[in-house]
């Protein structure tokens, strides 16, 4: 399957208390440029997130937006250190007889002393997450993967008859092509007995005349890789995958060969074919640049 640069997809998952939700789009790029904006608490995972990326994208800007939301982080894991609380009391205990003074500590009190409560962040299970987030990032890639492959789908079939329009203007330069040379003989011929009048003409010179001329503006060459050029740019695109640097790289070579037919032809009617034909060309290559 082709498959477009561009795209979007979503998911989002939801487990126990937490909740996972990812978005991603692309545009073009020539190379795989991912960007992911993540909460600081998944942040360990982006190396993860982005090997796993890498199974369906290979080209393409992407931008991924990850959230995350957790409940239990709401709740408070408090720790009570007895063996602190008894030194306190003990001390406490210990000033009141040596002061003469009355003993009134309180739970409350004693409760305010330094370490007596220290609060503690839980433990995070780090499997457990990551089984959410590569879910949710794994939905968003394959509904994005999706709309890629809808997309490309399209381009695929208008670039088809973009390459019909073209093999149809190289099969008119090489029909019109022989018929110039003719003309160019004929017109040479008359012109050569205009200015001999009843002179004979040096059929010879006349040949090497015209040989000279069908050799300056002859286009075989040019056809012929057009032709094959066209035909592995349909191949390509029938065989699917991740031909997009093949194909621009092909679309540059077509287009070489367009400019040199035009710079050889003398006759407006190929000049016309070959201006339509560099037209198309740059049209296909600007779809070409939405393929992965």
């Amino acid at each position: 399957m082709i498959k477009s640069m561009t795209g979007f997809g979503r998911c989002e998952v939801s487990e126990a208390e937490r909740k996972f939700t990812v978005e991603m789009k692309a545009v073009n790029h020539r190379y795989l440029d991912v960007n992911i904006k993540m909460p600081k608490k998944l942040g360990f995972f982006e190396s993860s997130v982005r090997g796993l990326l890498k199974k369906y994208v290979e080209r393409g800007k992407l931008d991924v937006f990850i959230s995350y939301e957790d409940d239990t982080e709401n709740s408070v894991c408090v720790k009570y250190n007895r063996d602190v609380a008894e030194e306190y009391r003990k001390y406490l205990q210990q000033m009141a007889k040596e002061f003469s003074l009355e003993y009134d500590v309180r739970v409350s009190t004693l409760s305010r002393y330094p370490e007596v409560f220290t609060m503690e962040e839980q433990t995070v299970d780090e499997e457990a997450l990551w089984r959410g987030l590569e879910r949710a990032v794994s939905g968003a890639a394959q509904e994005f993967v999706q709309a890629r492959m809808a997309e490309g789908e399209n381009l695929k079939q208008d670039l088809l008859l973009k390459l019909d329009d073209m093999a149809g203007d190289v099969d008119y330069i090489a029909q019109r092509s022989p018929e110039i040379i003719e003309a160019y003989r004929k017109r040479l011929r008359e012109k050569v007995e205009e200015l001999l009048e009843d002179t004979a003409v040096d059929e010879a010179r006349l040949l090497t005349e015209v040989a000279i001329f069908a050799d300056k503006v002859c286009v075989d060459e040019e056809l012929v890789r057009l032709r094959s050029h066209i035909a592995q740019t349909r191949e390509a695109l029938i065989a699917g995958g991740g031909v997009g640097r093949k194909l621009d790289f092909i679309a540059q070579e077509m287009n070489r060969e367009a400019n040199t037919i035009l710079s050889k032809t003398t006759d407006i009617e190929i000049s016309n074919h070959a201006i339509e034909l560099k037209t198309a060309i740059e049209k296909v290559r600007e779809q070409i640049q939405n393929i992965e």
